[in-house]
């Protein structure tokens, strides 16, 4: 079972009833298409046409969306642990898991030279600190140097640490925001943040650099524009790195933390939540590559929605 640091009611676990329902689905849906860096209309008529046949489907479904709207919500994971272990992690399951989080949002990959789900592995060579690290992977929201993020990360279990470690890590950005000095929330406000490089992407607007944390934008259309990773970055000056050092310090406090499990799917409104790692467990050199932690991820665009665009 998942360990959490506090009590929270935002893992979803299906009847078996729909579990059963839900592997005869995964084992006859179509392949899917791509209209660009989305899935197609087609395809998510196609799986949602299945999806709602399946008994009790409804239910999970209004549930997971009022989990990641709700007050105190804004994440949630939805646990396919044991029709994964039926159908394995590979294409059966991955139609069915894009089945269902085309219920959340339109799926898309707005990293042109990767398919719609990316791998995230463990690579012993990579900086401890990024994601394919081995190292505490720090607070932050993807592509956040781009007008238009995506409106939810999920990010999809297929081997957890055999050691035991790298626990997710997320954090209530907007209530972090709201923990901090007007001083501090004056200077994020303004424009004087950067990170990484913007190349190869596709449905994610402009560059956004520099970019300012608290763009002023309502919930649903806004982001903390936050990553760890900015505090690094030549040229920030000190006034805005300690204000920036306080938002992380304010995320760190009220983190939450659990370890994902095999066929476990993570979804992350990135207007609302951060997200991280924990570090994987020592002696990551005995453990042989294809045994090594691994996740898939996705992202999904509320089409309803349109994100700040730099001024």
């Amino acid at each position: 079972m998942p360990e959490i640091s506090r009590a929270w009611n935002g893992f979803i676990d299906l009847p078996r009833e729909l579990e059963e329902g839900l592997i005869e689905i995964g084992r006859t849906l179509p392949a899917w298409n791509m209209e660009g860096a989305f899935l197609a209309g087609s395809t998510r008529e196609r799986y949602r046409a299945e999806l709602v046949a399946a008994p009790l489907f409804d239910d999970v479904r209004d549930r997971l969306l009022s989990v990641l709207s709700g007050a105190t919500g804004g994440y949630a994971v939805v646990r396919l642990g044991r029709i994964a272990q039926t159908l394995g992690i590979e294409v059966s399951f991955l139609r069915l898991a894009t089945a269902i989080l085309s219920e959340v949002a339109a799926p898309f990959q707005p990293f042109c030279r990767w398919p719609l789900w990316k791998e995230i592995g463990t690579n012993l060579d990579a900086k401890p600190g990024l994601s394919t690290g081995t190292g505490y992977n720090a607070f932050h929201m993807d592509l956040v140097n781009a007008t238009r993020p995506p409106d939810y990360t999920a990010l999809l279990c297929v081997r957890p640490d055999p050691l035991g470690a790298g626990a997710s890590i997320l954090s209530d950005a907007r209530a972090a925001v709201s923990r901090l000095t007007p001083s501090s929330r004056t200077l994020l406000a303004e424009a004087a943040y950067g990170y990484g490089s913007f190349f190869d992407l596709c449905d994610v607007g402009e560059e956004y650099k520099p970019f300012p944390v608290l763009d002023g934008e309502p919930t649903n259309l806004g982001f903390v524009r936050f990553t760890a990773k900015m505090l690094a970055e030549p040229g920030l000056d000190e006034a805005h790195a300690h204000a920036a050092r306080e938002l992380a310090d304010r995320m760190v406090a009220g983190q939450v933390s659990f370890t994902l499990q095999r066929g476990d799917v993570l979804i992350v409104d990135q207007h609302r939540w951060v997200h991280g790692r924990e570090p994987l467990g020592v002696g990551q050199h005995d453990v042989a590559s294809g045994e090594r932690r691994l996740l898939l991820q996705l992202f999904l665009r509320d089409t309803g929605a349109t994100g700040p665009i730099a001024s």
